[in-house]
C-alpha cells in the first residue's frame, strides 16, 4: 500500500473507523470504554472514529441503565433504527427484496416477493417500484442495496456473464442500473458467494477461515473460503462445479452442454425427474409439501440425485481439503437422516484423511442474508479508500471475511 505523507492521517482515521465497525459486527453493542479495550488503542482515537461514524449514519447511540439504577450509560450499536439496507435475491421463479439494519437483522414484515420477469427492463421496473416504497419509509436512511445473482458474474465489469436459470441478466449490470435509478449504492454478488458471506457473518462459519459452500438449490454452485478470503478465480468465475460433465449425452443443461452435474445433483434436478414421472411440472417446494402430507413418494428419484450429490461432496473435499463444507438446499427435508446418509456415501468416495478433517454441515444462512451482508461488507470496507473496492463487486481482489484480518478474538 502506497500513500503520501499528507494522506496518511486520513487513511489512519478511516482504518480506525473500519475497526470500530468490525468490533460491533463481531461483538455486538458496547460502550466506548469497551471499544477502546477491544481495539487496544486510546480513548481519543475511538471517540474520533465513533463521532465520524455517527455523522455518517452507520452507528447509533443509546442509553442503558445498569442494574436499573443510576445514570444511564451510553452504548454504541450498528444503526438499525435510523438507517437500513436492502437485499435483493434474484432467482429463477421469484425475486425477493428484504430490509435490514446495519446489524444484518432482517425485518420480516418488510419482505416483498414477486415473480421473476422474463425481460430485463420489466425486472428493473419491478425492483425500482418495490424498492422505492421501502426506501421512502419515514425517518430512515437507506444506505445501499445488495444483490444476489445466479450464474456467472464478472466482478471486474459488474456483469452477469451466463445465467442458465435467469438468462435476462446475461450481459447486464443490475448493480450499475439500479444504482442509477435508485440513487443509492448497489453491489452484486454471485449467489453462492452471498451464501458464503451469510454463513460467515450470521451462520455456523463465524469461527472458520477455511470452508466451502455447496449450493444445490436452483443449480449447483460452489464457494470456497481459504485463509479468510473467497477464491474467485481470474475473472470471478471460479466454483462452477455444477457444469462438470458427468453423464455422456445426458440432459441438456441451461449452459448449452449435456450431462452437467447440476442436471442430476440438485433440488431442481430432483424436481425435473419427478416432473417427468408424474407428467406435469412440479417444483421443489411443492414436492417437499406433498411428501410431508404423504401424497407423493419420490424414493427412486431421490436415490438417483443423492448418489450424484455424494460424488459432488467428495469431489470438493478431495480438491480443496476444507475444514467444513456447508450444503444449502431443500431436498434434505424429504427424509429424516437423509443428510447423514449422503455424508456417509460421500465419505466412501473421499480420500480418508481429507474427509476425516472436514465437517459436513447443512447451511443455516440464506441468500437474503447474503445479499444484505454483501452491502454491509461493502459499506464497511469502503471506509478505507486505499483498498481496491470495486463498485458492485465486493469480493474483487481483497475481501477478507475475517473482518480486521486478524480473526475473531
Amino acid at each position: 500500500m502506497s500513500f503520501n505523507a499528507s494522506a496518511q492521517p486520513q487513511l489512519l482515521s478511516r482504518l480506525n473507523e473500519r475497526s470500530v465497525m468490525r468490533v460491533l459486527q463481531d461483538h455486538g453493542p458496547c460502550s466506548r470504554a469497551d471499544m477502546t479495550r477491544r481495539m487496544n488503542t486510546s480513548a481519543p482515537t475511538v471517540s474520533k472514529a465513533v463521532a465520524s461514524l455517527l455523522r455518517a449514519g452507520l452507528l447509533e447511540e443509546f442509553d442503558v441503565k445498569e442494574n436499573g439504577r443510576g445514570r444511564p450509560a451510553k452504548q454504541l450499536r450498528l444503526a438499525n433504527k435510523t438507517a437500513q439496507v436492502l437485499g435483493l435475491v434474484i432467482d429463477a421463479a421469484e425475486c425477493r427484496i428484504v430490509v435490514a439494519g446495519m446489524d444484518g437483522v432482517l425485518l420480516q414484515d418488510s419482505e416483498v416477493a414477486f415473480e421473476t420477469p422474463k425481460s430485463y427492463e420489466r425486472f428493473l421496473r419491478e425492483v425500482v417500484r418495490h424498492s422505492q416504497r421501502l426506501i421512502n419509509r419515514h425517518d430512515v436512511t437507506t444506505l445501499g442495496l445488495g444483490i444476489s445473482v445466479p450464474g456467472l458474474v464478472d466482478y471486474r465489469q459488474e456483469l452477469g456473464m451466463l445465467s442458465p436459470n435467469v438468462p435476462m441478466t446475461n450481459g447486464r449490470s443490475p448493480s450499475r442500473d439500479l444504482s442509477e435509478q435508485l440513487e443509492i449504492k448497489c453491489v452484486v454478488l454471485q449467489e453462492t458467494h452471498a451464501l458464503c458471506l451469510a454463513e460467515r457473518r450470521y451462520g455456523a462459519a463465524q469461527e472458520l477461515d477455511d470452508f466451502g459452500m455447496l449450493d444445490i438449490s436452483t443449480g449447483l454452485g460452489l464457494g470456497m473460503i481459504s485463509g479468510g478470503r473467497l477464491l474467485t478465480g481470474h475473472s470471478g468465475l471460479a466454483g462452477e462445479i455444477g457444469h462438470i460433465p458427468i453423464e455422456e449425452g445426458g440432459r441438456l443443461c441451461g449452459c448449452g452442454a449435456r450431462g452437467c452435474l447440476e442436471t442430476v445433483a440438485s433440488d431442481s434436478a430432483l424436481a425435473w425427474f419427478v416432473s417427468e414421472r408424474i407428467g406435469r411440472r412440479i417444483e421443489i417446494d411443492e414436492i417437499v409439501e406433498a411428501v410431508g402430507r404423504g401424497e407423493l413418494s419420490v424414493q427412486d428419484e431421490l436415490e438417483t440425485v443423492c448418489k450424484k450429490l455424494a460424488f459432488a461432496l467428495a469431489t470438493v473435499v478431495n480438491l480443496f481439503n476444507p475444514a467444513a463444507l456447508f450444503v444449502y438446499g431443500r431436498l434434505f427435508e424429504l427424509e429424516d437422516n437423509l443428510f447423514a446418509r449422503v455424508c456417509e456415501e460421500a465419505r466412501r468416495r473421499s480420500l480418508g484423511p481429507s474427509f476425516a478433517d472436514c465437517q459436513l454441515v447443512r447451511a443455516r444462512g440464506s441468500k437474503r442474508q447474503g445479499a444484505v451482508a454483501g452491502i454491509i461488507e461493502y459499506l464497511t470496507d469502503s471506509l478505507v479508500p486505499d483498498l481496491p473496492v470495486v463498485a458492485g463487486g465486493v469480493f474483487q481482489d481483497r475481501v477478507s471475511l475475517r473482518g480486521d484480518g486478524k480473526g475473531r478474538s
